[in-house]
């Protein structure tokens, strides 16, 4: 009986493997970052020459859109785990976030950690082969930005993993066959953040300096910088990096009113620093879970009672309530995205946040440094039809700065991450264990290679 237990472990356990490995290399792009799209290719596939090269960026940028990652999975992560948005369904895996007691055998944690990864293998075939490419076709400038931008999202990959798992595996080569790539162990959360900057400081010089909404440009990395050095407590570097966006007031700009960035089909307008883009053939399944039956969504998530209230009050919300409306029968509904078909944009950064970034951090260096705090977070204000702030000391100011991120952001996936980074979770949220600031790693994941053991702490 021992032996046939043993032999049917070791079965599920390859067959785990099989499938997981099959998911990375041989997924098709579903989505793709382009006005224009077109067919791209799966990871196994060549790249040899200009139009492939061309095509393989297109598939790494697909994986970044995927329904697993930012088009839908991952951002849940940020929604579920803070007090915005409240879940109508029924599907416990899902509860879990809102009750902050996440197994390890939660769907929504794996498919975000599988997507991720792909994203990631996506990025080092392009890293790894690009740059062997000799078709003069694929001019060196053309090959440097085709790079960089691998580059670029590699980073945001690696970012976004250290902030939701901490300590994870650095795999920087291509996964092709199932044997790559196995039996990495994990790097601790200090090393995945290192990582991140030298990705994003490999991919700054070979990217040009103009402004592109949807593909990584130098200001991308710029402002991706600033949010990194936010998250790492490097006040005087995150400022700088803000900064350079919020000079650039030519490109970049708080539009009135709050919804022009989304509302009415809008895309690519001057608060946008990165976004990414969706078509009728490659939507966008945010879509599908906010809007109500009479629209053609299931409203599984909905603005949660206290925010409401907040985004309501004009002294708080201001136009900011464009956010949310209701529905034939008088529900509550996020508005953020609406548009059938659903080609809503995902917003990845936005140049609010790179106000409340400078605000934040300028509120943190203190002395001097709090008037110009205020001044970036009443920008964001005035732009809601607000009064300027009426927070005075170092404490007010931060405190404010984190409710305005709170509506702000309502719908973006910022406030868990927030919370967690200001160590200001457990007590917002009213929970204890602050081992749960940090997601466990998947159980079918661990089947698959026991190297990521030992689990986070508390699970």
């Amino acid at each position: 009986m021992k032996t046939t237990s043993v032999k049917m472990i070791k079965m599920k356990k390859n067959i785990l493997y099989t499938v997981t490995v099959i998911s990375l290399l041989l997924s098709s792009c579903e989505k793709y970052l382009s006005l224009e799209p077109r067919a791209s290719v799966s990871d196994e596939q060549p790249i040899y020459d200009k139009l492939s090269s061309e095509t393989a960026i297109r598939g790494v940028y697909s994986a970044l859109a995927d329904g697993g990652y930012y088009g839908t999975t991952f951002q849940s992560i940020g929604y579920l785990s803070g007090d915005n948005v409240q879940w109508t369904g029924s599907q416990s895996q899902v509860k879990e976030f809102i009750d902050h007691r996440v197994s390890g055998e939660n769907s929504t944690v794996n498919g975000t950690w599988v997507a991720i990864y792909r994203t990631i293998n996506r990025a080092n075939n392009v890293i790894f082969k690009v740059q062997t490419v000799t078709d003069p076709l694929l001019t060196q400038k053309a090959k440097d930005q085709i790079v960089g931008e691998a580059y670029f999202i590699r980073a945001l990959a690696y970012f976004d993993l250290a902030r939701t798992w901490g300590s994870v595996p650095i795999i920087l080569n291509p996964t092709v066959t199932p044997t790559d790539n196995t039996g990495i162990p994990r790097s601790p959360q200090a090393d995945v953040y290192a990582q991140v900057l030298k990705d994003l400081d490999v991919a700054e010089p070979l990217l040009p300096e103009t402004t592109d909404r949807f593909r990584a440009t130098r200001k991308t990395v710029w402002a991706l910088k600033a949010r990194f050095y936010l998250y790492r407590n490097n006040w005087a570097l995150a400022e700088e990096f803000a900064t350079k966006l919020i000079n650039d007031a030519s490109n970049y700009e708080l539009i009135k009113p709050f919804n022009s960035f989304f509302a009415n089909d809008a895309r690519g307008t001057k608060e946008s620093v990165f976004e990414i883009f969706y078509s009728s053939s490659e939507t966008n399944g945010h879509r599908g879970q906010w809007q109500p039956q009479t629209n053609g969504g299931t409203r599984q998530w909905a603005p949660s009672d206290e925010f409401i209230e907040l985004v309501n009050n004009p002294l708080i919300g201001g136009t900011r309530n464009a956010l949310v409306a209701k529905d034939n029968q008088d529900r509550w509904y996020g508005n953020l995205y609406y548009r059938s078909p659903a080609t809503d944009p995902s917003y990845v950064i936005r140049i609010a946040e790179l106000y409340l970034i400078r605000a934040e951090v300028r509120a943190q260096q203190g002395g001097v440094k709090l008037s110009g705090a205020k001044e970036d977070l009443n920008a964001v204000r005035d732009r809601s039809g607000l009064l300027g702030t009426e927070a005075a000391t170092q404490p007010e100011i931060l405190l404010a700065i984190e409710n305005e991120r709170r509506i702000e952001f309502a719908f973006e996936p910022h406030r868990w991450f927030d919370l967690v980074r200001t160590d200001r979770a457990a007590t917002v949220l009213n929970f204890t264990d602050k081992n749960k600031y940090l997601m466990p790693i998947p159980a079918e994941q661990i089947l698959i290679d026991n190297a990521l053991l030992p689990n986070n702490p508390g699970y």
